[in-house]
């Protein structure tokens, strides 16, 4: 089969050649022999959207199925959406996977049953991984919870600066450190959002000022004689490059630092061994509040006088992880005083926060390593204090044992395009293993769309090179064109970067170009092979 048997691959290898890279792809757009754009959504289609997390998901999927819709011109149409799990309970769209919780006696909730106060601070880019996640995959703030959410700073282009909010969500917390609550939960953002590019320079500042807000912090907790746990949800930019040098952009499968710090905590011990769900308990340990059995994690703490309620403060260093090995490591390339003396502290050990420890795949087919962590696991077992099966894992089993075929939700959406007369349309993201979702899932759903006969299918992809070696996405662009032409079932018609299309801070001007990419065919033409 010759390269020109695959048009899209081969247009995303010219956008390479261009200095294009996936996550700020302009949109392609393959079209017919007389320039009309392929596979348009239109009125009475179906969509299955296949990603996975969903917080990115939601306001493309608004677009579509809100009405009113406010934020920008939509078309007059109606187009039926089923989604791989729940974006968001209030989106007209069937589930496939419906989510397991909210999850009950988490951190959060146990603070609140015992009458105690807690602040969650953080800027809005990570607002739902301290309010949904930690909380169980519940929305609303438990009973003497308060929410600061800090709206981050609006920015031209891709990245935000390094320096993002980090100071202002430090003097919220020395302020509330001054205060009287029980429970302070604070989230630095800066190192995964930066570390998801290509720029040392930026990543270095990134991580530099995340340690010296750090060091303001904990200057204050010490006046004040609060308890602080320091620990990660993920790693990111301490594994930057591969062995051969290339850039690493996504999230890794290393532990995290973890870290207590406070009064009346000499002769103490950590346990080593841990994991993310060991954190809540030890918190709870600390705050003298009794931990729910149905947390499987165990206090870290060994030898402290636990008997006296503490005020604790918990600090996650968002995409801060740990590791020795010092090639591609940003993190020991940083200037980082506070965390290198924290590594010194005798409360001071590691935990595990990828693979089977966080409910995810412990083996990655055909890659070394686990499956890595990322924000959404790492809160929610942060929280939950036990192992919660990902929704990643309850996808690849059911892909697995061939349940998949029988999933209501996609058989509705299936067998609705065959009943109607209209297309069925796969959207989402194009990459091996993204947190997002993975390519495999996408081949598995055109699969049983084949098996179940269903005459037009018509893919949308989006591209984003998080975790995945230069020029990847024209690899699997051109896997997914394989697997059509095989099948002889669908059409891979449209790519566009991520970055347009997979937002969740209402920048509704990329959600709009998206909405016309895959409506109007708005975009670069991709002429037929």
């Amino acid at each position: 089969m010759s390269s020109a048997t695959y048009p899209l691959a081969d247009a995303v290898r010219r956008a390479y050649r261009a200095t294009e890279d996936d996550e700020t792809m302009e949109p392609l757009v393959r079209v017919d022999a007389q320039g009309q754009p392929l596979g348009r959504i239109q009125d009475g289609d179906y969509v299955i959207f296949y990603d996975l997390r969903g917080e990115r998901e939601i306001e493309l999927t608004q677009a579509f199925t809100e009405r009113p819709f406010p934020h920008f011109a939509v078309e007059p149409i109606t187009t039926h959406w089923a989604t791989l799990i729940q974006y968001h309970p209030d989106l007209d769209a069937r589930v496939a996977f419906p989510p397991e919780g909210p999850y009950p006696d988490t951190l959060c909730e146990a603070v609140s049953r015992a009458g105690l106060s807690q602040v969650k601070i953080v800027e809005s880019e990570k607002a739902v991984h301290l309010g949904f996640f930690l909380n169980g995959k519940r929305e609303e703030p438990f009973p003497g919870e308060q929410r600061r959410f800090l709206p981050s700073r609006e920015f031209e282009g891709y990245l935000p600066p390094p320096e993002m909010r980090a100071s202002d969500v430090a003097d919220a917390t020395i302020e509330e450190i001054r205060g009287d609550a029980d429970l302070i939960v604070v989230n630095w953002a800066n190192v995964d959002v930066i570390g998801h590019s290509e720029d040392r320079q930026a990543i270095l500042r990134a991580v530099e000022t995340v340690d010296t807000q750090l060091g303001r912090v904990l200057e204050a907790a010490r006046d004040e004689g609060i308890t602080v746990i320091v620990t990660a949800d993920h790693g990111t930019v301490e594994k930057w490059l591969y062995e051969d040098g290339t850039i690493d952009t996504g999230h890794t499968d290393s532990p995290v630092p973890f870290a207590v710090i406070g009064p009346k905590l000499e002769g103490g011990q950590l346990c080593d061994g841990g994991s993310l769900i060991d954190v809540a308990p030890t918190a709870l340990t600390l705050l003298d509040v009794p931990v729910a059995t149905t947390m499987e994690g165990q206090s870290l703490l060994r030898g402290v006088d636990t008997g006296a309620r503490r005020r604790v403060t918990l600090l996650i260093l968002d995409g801060w992880g740990a590791r020795d090995d010092t090639h591609g490591n940003l993190i020991a390339e940083a200037h980082t005083p506070q965390m290198d003396a924290l590594e010194g502290e005798p409360l001071y050990t590691r935990l595990q926060a990828a693979g089977e420890a966080v409910g995810l795949p412990d083996t990655v087919p055909g890659r070394p390593g686990k499956t890595v962590g990322n924000s959404e696991v790492g809160h929610l077992h942060l929280g939950a204090g036990r192992v919660l099966p990902s929704d990643r894992l309850r996808v690849e089993r059911a892909i697995a044992d061939g349940s998949l075929r029988q999933n209501a939700a996609l058989c509705w959406a299936m067998e609705g395009a065959i009943r109607d007369g209209t297309a069925l349309h796969l959207l989402g993201i194009i990459s091996f293993y993204s947190s997002h979702g993975s390519v495999e899932h996408l081949l598995a759903i055109l699969r049983m769309a084949h098996e179940l006969g269903v005459p037009e299918v018509y893919i949308h992809g989006m591209l984003g090179r998080r975790g995945e070696k230069p020029e990847s996405g024209a690899i699997y662009t051109q896997q997914v064109e394989e697997a059509c032409h095989e099948l002889g079932t669908g059409a891979f018609v449209s790519l566009i970067g991520r970055f347009w299309s997979l937002d969740r801070e209402h920048n509704w001007d990329r959600i709009e170009k998206s909405y016309r990419w895959l409506v109007h065919g708005e975009g670069r033409q991709v002429p037929p092979a």
